[in-house]
């Protein structure tokens, strides 16, 4: 591999990686608490939501017109919960979200709250009747467009996973399975990864369903271990629609790969901003769908690297690259010389 363009592909390739299906779009948000059943996880489900939403609308700038919470007792927060986390409001909330958001927007779904399963049916604690992962499911299959993003905070959430599965959807759950009943920790330091900037990996003001993930799941193993506690809780995450999550997913693992590129808004001033005004220019639109592409195209490469002949895979990885490279100069380009 030449070493001049080895090393201009990678440096484009390290810098801050805008895909066109989430810097072109807005992020629209349902998070949900559940039924506490004691005061103290009461005052922890509504610290984490309201945690969230905070983050959300002041470091990420996602409006409050794109944020529903639906919580057990509305009249906690009034000014932040819209009603209370009945199914019949999640579904039509969730519908309603689904309805508004088009290709290139992220939906995001937070639960918060207790979760149960037998094996066969995984359910998340609400008032009146628990709603079931395939309760959501058939909700998510009627809504075209968007990428989804749902992440089940709860105690027994492992069995969503294979309940949501599917193209363009980030399925992430505190557990691997509905086995793991204990109250989870997950929450919150998945909501920390937002409102902080302990998990912000390649500090580009933004942070990536997988960089919350990995955050939250890091942390969570290093609670139970500075307590010396056996740990009771398995973070999954699927990407891939195969049903399947992944405990530590990477450039080797299947998983991934698109919660990688999954953000939830950005910094003002922030590439997202920069790219998201030069995206209502067709011609850059086009550009960000092709760099998509290969990155995409760069993600499988690596996945296929140890079943690879190693100087096929140097040829395949450099033509990638080179594209890449050209891709972002073309972007460039086109949009006065913001990244």
């Amino acid at each position: 591999m030449r070493a001049g363009t080895v090393l201009l592909a990678a440096t484009l390739v390290m810098a801050p990686s805008i895909s066109r299906a989430q810097s072109a779009g807005r992020a629209r948000v349902l998070i949900v608490s559940g039924v506490a059943g004691e005061p103290q996880y009461a005052d922890e489900y509504l610290k984490q939501a309201t945690t969230m939403i905070d983050a959300l609308k002041t470091r990420f700038g996602v409006p409050d017109s794109d944020i529903v919470y639906l919580a057990e007792n509305p009249a906690r927060d009034g000014a932040r919960i819209k009603a209370a986390s009945t199914k019949e409001n999640i579904v039509r909330e969730l519908t309603a979200l689904g309805a508004k958001s088009k290709t290139g927007d992220a939906l995001f779904v937070m639960l918060i709250g207790h979760g149960s399963g037998d094996g066969t049916t995984s359910k998340f604690a609400i008032p009146g009747p628990d709603i079931t992962a395939n309760d959501f499911a058939r909700v998510l299959d009627g809504i075209a467009g968007p990428t989804i993003a749902f992440v089940n905070t709860s105690s027994a959430s492992g069995g969503f996973i294979a309940a949501l599965s599917g193209p363009h959807r980030v399925i992430a759950t505190a557990t691997k399975s509905d086995m793991e009943r204990n109250e989870t920790r997950f929450a919150t330091y998945f909501v920390q990864a937002y409102a902080t900037d302990v998990a912000d990996a390649d500090k580009d003001g933004r942070v990536s369903v997988l960089e919350a993930f990995d955050y939250a799941r890091r942390e969570v193993a290093r609670a139970y271990e500075s307590e010396n506690h056996l740990l009771t809780e398995h973070a999954q995450l699927d990407d891939n629609g195969d049903k399947k999550g992944t405990a530590a997913p990477d450039a080797k693992s299947e998983d991934g790969s698109l919660a990688r590129r999954v953000f939830l808004g950005g910094r003002a001033g922030s590439v997202t901003a920069a790219v998201h005004a030069a995206s209502n220019d067709p011609r850059v639109a086009a550009l960000e769908r092709e760099k998509d592409s290969i990155e995409t195209k760069l993600d499988s490469l690596r996945r296929r690297k140890a079943s690879m002949d190693s100087t096929a895979y140097e040829k395949a990885l450099e033509g990638l690259l080179v594209q890449l490279a050209e891709k972002n100069k073309a972007i460039r380009d086109a949009t006065g010389g913001r990244p």
